[in-house]
Parts: C-alpha cells; sequence; structure tokens
C-alpha cells in the first residue's frame, strides 16, 4: 500500500482532519497518484483504533473537495492530482483581503491553501515556516527584514518559494512579485506636484509603530528637496497636531484615523484647508468624505502573479506597478 496513516497523539488537530491531511499530503509528495486505492474504511478503522464515524467524516470531506471518489464495491481512489501550497501574509488588512481573494479564485480547485499569519514576529515566522517543510509544492511568503528570516527562508527549496509584496535585496531570491516602496512612490507624488504646492509643507505620517519599508523616507524626502517643497517626518502619532494649509502623506490608516478625527474636530474641509494621500488602497477609501486620494499596487495584480507561479512551475521575477488614484482630498 503506497499510503499508510500515521496519527500523532500530541497532535490537536481533530483525528479525521490529520487523515484529511495525511491523504493530500501523500498525493503533493508524489506517495500517491490518480487511480490509486485508499485504504478501507475498515482497514483505517482497525489499524488506528478510530470510529467508523470519523474516517466516514475524513473520507467524505476529501470526496467533497475532489481529492477521491468512491468505486461501489471496490473502495476509494484518488481522483486528482492535489496540491498544497503554504501562504504567509503578515496581517490580514483590507487590501491584503484583495490580494488573497485574488490568489484564490486564479488558483485551480485541485490546489489546497493553508494560510497563516506571522504578524511581523520572527519566532512565529520561523516556527511557521519550520513547520511546512516537506509539506508543500509551493511557499508564498510575505517576508519582512531580519536577519532569522533571511536564514529562515534558506531553508526552504528556492526553486519552490517565492517572495511577494516585499524585494528585499539581502534576500537574493529568483522569485519575486513586488512593488517599488522607493521609485513607485516618488513617481506617484511627482504627477500631483500642482496640487502638493498649493499647500504650505508635505508632512509624512510614518509612525515609529509602522513595518512599512523606510527607503520611502528616503525617496519621500529627496522628492521634497528636488521640488523645493518644505517637510517633515512624523512619527509619533500620540502627539499628531495637524495644520491648515497643510498636506499629509500617511502609510498607516491607524494613524489616518487619528488625521480625520482632527479634522472633524478642527473643522478642516479635505482639500481645501487640508490635504491627505493614503498609502495602499482599500474599497471603504473612495468614500470617505468625497474620496481618499491613494498611491497604491495593484494587489489583485500581485495575487494573481503569485498564483502563476503556482500553477506554471516557472521562475517569477515581477514588479507590481504603483500608481496613484487621484480624489477630492488633495
Amino acid at each position: 500500500m503506497a499510503f499508510t496513516f500515521n496519527q500523532k497523539s500530541s497532535n490537536t488537530e481533530p483525528k479525521y482532519q490529520q487523515l484529511v491531511n495525511a491523504v493530500v499530503n501523500a498525493i503533493a509528495q508524489n506517495k500517491l497518484h490518480v487511480d490509486d486505492p485508499l485504504p478501507s474504511v475498515n482497514q483505517v478503522c482497525e489499524q488506528q483504533k478510530l470510529s467508523r464515524d470519523t474516517v466516514f467524516k475524513a473520507y467524505s470531506l476529501l470526496k467533497k473537495q475532489g481529492v477521491i471518489h468512491a468505486v461501489p464495491n471496490k473502495g476509494y481512489f484518488v481522483a486528482a492530482t492535489t496540491r498544497k501550497v503554504f501562504l504567509l501574509l503578515d496581517t490580514l488588512k483590507a487590501y491584503k483581503e484583495v490580494l488573497y481573494e485574488a490568489f484564490i479564485k486564479s488558483i485551480p480547485e485541485n490546489v489546497l491553501v493553508d494560510v497563516h499569519f506571522h504578524h511581523y514576529n520572527e519566532v512565529v515566522f520561523s516556527k511557521l515556516v519550520k513547520g511546512g517543510l516537506g509539506k508543500y509544492s509551493k511557499f508564498i511568503i510575505m517576508p519582512f527584514e531580519g536577519e532569522k528570516i533571511a536564514k529562515t527562508l534558506q531553508t526552504l527549496p528556492q526553486e519552490q518559494l517565492l517572495l511577494i509584496d516585499w524585494n528585499i535585496p539581502s534576500y537574493p531570491h529568483k522569485n519575486v512579485v513586488f512593488q517599488d516602496f522607493g521609485i513607485g512612490l516618488q513617481k506617484s507624488l511627482e504627477q500631483v506636484i500642482p496640487q502638493i504646492k498649493r499647500y504650505k509643507r508635505l508632512n509624512f505620517l510614518f509612525p515609529n509603530y509602522t513595518f512599512h519599508p523606510k527607503i520611502a523616507v528616503k525617496y519621500f524626502s529627496e522628492f521634497c528637496q528636488q521640488q523645493k517643497i518644505p517637510f517633515e517626518i512624523i512619527s509619533n502619532s500620540e502627539t499628531l497636531d495637524i495644520k491648515a494649509q497643510e498636506a499629509y502623506l500617511s502609510v498607516s490608516d491607524r494613524m489616518l484615523g487619528h488625521f480625520l478625527k482632527q479634522c472633524k474636530e478642527k473643522q478642516l474641509e479635505l482639500g481645501v484647508d487640508i490635504g491627505i494621500i493614503s498609502y495602499n488602497e482599500t474599497p471603504m477609501k473612495q468614500f470617505i468624505n468625497k474620496g481618499i486620494s491613494v498611491i497604491s499596487t495593484d494587489f489583485e495584480l500581485l495575487g494573481k502573479k503569485a498564483a502563476e507561479f503556482v500553477t506554471t512551475d516557472q521562475e517569477l521575477y515581477y514588479k507590481v506597478p504603483t500608481t496613484l488614484t487621484l480624489r477630492a482630498s488633495i
């Protein structure tokens, strides 16, 4: 028999889910192939001391997913080649949901995705990645800077690894789909120079708690210096005190919230008394007041390109364009 199920007492997952995972993993690792038989319900019950209900539940779920099919009087057989993908994101925000939905819609039904979040924690990142070794055909990972992160990524088969969203120079991996946090920002600001120069100063709301790449500060500063625009970098959200006739660029939606609250308290009208440009498009920003101007990459395209890496098995190096959506807020 090409497939055996070894349950682990230390595993907190339900027994039926352990059995489902075991079958899917065996297919992903080419230990099981299309039309290969699975152990009968009675065999699994007897060997693993499981109830019939548990095994039936697992096999029924696998049938529903199209992984296996049943042949009357013969048993269960592998129905399709199934692959498992490890998707590791930083946090779940509105624009990451756009990326995730585009990715899921663009992959075939026989590809199963396990999604995880590292929340910029190096220990969590390393634990999740190491726990996935040998279990997945592809690894789609949203990295962040850190010595331990680089070492952890090196443990993965490089042809199976795709880094998304951030192209970190110290991580020289061949498969990357990324946005440009430097030149992309600068070129976007160049499109609204007349609007920015209506204000006395351009302030960059870059809070000390953000994980937004710091290269953005460098390119923002260079832009303001080249255009002779007075500017300031504001990192403390607690002491934020917005001023009329000044414009702001925010990389943090949390800090954007502080900004909008003060606008309401000080009765400042966006695009008239004060200006704001936000980073990262979300579905709601077009409806806030008369619309918030946004600098953003195309997260839907980013998700589709990541799916392309899963389905084509080809090397992929792609920069997703950064664009500016001009609305009434600036």
